[in-house]
This record gives structure tokens, C-alpha cells and sequence, in this order.
């Protein structure tokens, strides 16, 4: 077999395996919008649930899932960055660096219902924070900072290391060589593990269920220490526990929930796409 024939060989089952991994996921998504674009409407998104949630629309399930979003992002990006920049560019390579580092990724593969089961015994018991915003917050944050961590690193350890040579070398310190120079270069990656731990959070059912879901409630939280509905978990809800729910409301949630978490992608990918432009490597 000549080269050029592998080679076509390569790129056709290349083709292929893409197609196989895609496809699929094309026809759930098309399946989705086919059976929930008829209960897509500005009532269905704005009003109230009513009549046991059968009728009326989402608008206590969306409001609550962008706020657990926020909080999460608010307490999980900061200190999830802050630990990639010290394991990336300050900490050295020991033997306790590397346990930590193995402890990370192993936290990324824990189940999110023994999340769910930490939330609930140190925020909403131990904490007393009740089944609240707050405790739903912190508890989903916890569970999407492996991801940003050990992404956000990845992307501090890709930044050439003449970038810091060259600016060490004209008299910045170390903070500033990392502010000024590392940190705007890997910008992009580390906003791509951030989407993806927050798009995680804000389709999880287990944690929130624990912490801050309330099963039926008619009105938008007034404070962090109050419960909420969030679409992961009402999608569950009026699933499987409400009897003679109609299809097409299971399938508008679902959607409204695929549109939440595809609308977080489309902005990262315009914002990553920004910053590229203007990386010089």
C-alpha cells in the first residue's frame, strides 16, 4: 500500500469516527427542538408554573438556574484560578505537589450525587445554611473546581517559557511577569475550562436536589437563603413525578435547558476567539 493511499485511508476513517461521534448528537439535539418548539412561547418563559406544573410556564425553574450559575462562577472561578496560577507558576515540583495535583483529577471523576451528599452535611447542616441558594452555590462550585483548576494549569504551563524569560529579564517581578504577560496568553484555555465546569453545574440535578431545589414554588427567591426551582432538577420533576404531564412541556424544558447551556458556548467561543486574535504565539 502506497503512502498516499494510507494516508487517504487515515483521513477517511478519521471521517468517519467524526461522523459516528456527531451524528448522534445532532439527532438528539434535532429530536429535542422537533418535539419542544410548539411549547416554546414568551409565556411558557416568562409566566408562573400553574396547575401542578402543567400548565403556565418556567420562569422560577430559568431565573434559579442563572442564579445558581452566577454563584457558582462567583466562588468557584476565582479560587480555582488563583490555585492554577500557584501550582503552575509558583509551587515546585515535589512530592506534595504531585499528590495535590493527583488528588485534583481524582475529584473531577467523584460522582456529582456525593457532592450532593457534602453540600448537604456541611452547608445546609453543619453550616446551617438551610436548603438555600447559597449552599447550592458553594456546594456546585466545589464540585466544578477540579475542572478549572487542572484546565486553567494546562493552559498557564502552555505559555512559552521565553515569555517569562524575556520579562524577568527586563527587571517585572514574578507577579507581574504572570499579571502581564502568562495570564493574558493563556486567557483563552482558561476560559474554556471555566464554560465547561460552569455548563456542568448548571445542568446537574443530583447536588442541587440535596442543597437548594425546591420541588414546586411559585415565585422567585427574595434572598441566598432562599430555595429555588432550577431546570436540571424540574425537568426531573415533571418527568417523573407529575402524572398526565404533557410531552411537549418536557421537551420545551429540555430545550430551554440545551439553548441556557449552547448560548454559554457561543459566548465563550466568541470571547476565546477575541482573545486569540490578539495572542502573539
Amino acid at each position: 500500500m502506497s503512502r498516499q493511499l494510507r494516508q487517504q485511508l487515515g483521513f477517511t476513517l478519521l471521517g468517519l469516527a467524526t461522523t459516528i461521534v456527531v451524528l448522534p448528537i445532532l439527532l438528539l439535539v434535532g429530536y429535542i427542538l422537533v418535539q419542544g418548539a410548539s411549547a416554546i412561547s414568551w409565556e411558557f418563559i416568562t409566566a408562573m408554573p400553574r396547575e401542578g406544573m402543567r400548565a403556565g410556564g418556567i420562569w422560577p425553574a430559568l431565573v434559579g438556574t442563572v442564579l445558581l450559575t452566577l454563584g457558582t462562577a462567583i466562588f468557584a472561578v476565582p479560587v480555582g484560578i488563583a490555585v492554577a496560577i500557584y501550582l503552575a507558576e509558583y509551587a515546585h515540583d515535589t512530592s506534595l505537589t504531585r499528590l495535590i495535583r493527583l488528588a485534583i483529577i481524582n475529584l473531577a471523576g467523584v460522582p456529582s450525587v456525593v457532592y450532593g451528599l457534602f453540600g448537604l452535611g456541611l452547608f445546609v447542616i453543619f453550616l446551617r445554611l438551610g436548603t438555600s441558594i447559597l449552599a447550592g452555590s458553594l456546594t456546585l462550585a466545589i464540585m466544578t473546581l477540579p475542572v478549572i483548576i487542572s484546565t486553567a494549569e494546562e493552559a498557564l504551563r502552555a505559555v512559552p517559557q521565553s515569555f517569562r524569560i524575556v520579562s524577568l529579564s527586563l527587571g517585572a517581578t514574578q507577579w507581574q511577569t504572570v499579571r502581564r504577560v502568562v495570564l493574558p496568553q493563556a486567557l483563552p484555555g482558561i476560559l474554556t475550562g471555566v464554560i465547561l465546569g460552569l455548563e456542568r453545574a448548571a445542568g446537574e440535578t443530583a447536588p442541587i436536589l440535596f442543597t437548594v431545589a425546591a420541588f414546586f414554588l411559585p415565585r422567585l427567591p427574595r434572598s441566598i437563603f432562599d430555595q429555588t426551582m432550577a431546570l436540571p432538577y424540574h425537568l426531573f420533576v415533571i418527568s417523573t413525578q407529575v402524572p398526565g404531564m404533557p410531552l411537549r412541556i418536557q421537551y420545551g424544558t429540555a430545550l430551554v435547558l440545551l439553548a441556557f447551556v449552547l448560548s454559554m458556548n457561543a459566548l465563550a467561543t466568541v470571547i476565546r476567539s477575541h482573545f486569540r486574535r490578539r495572542r502573539q504565539w
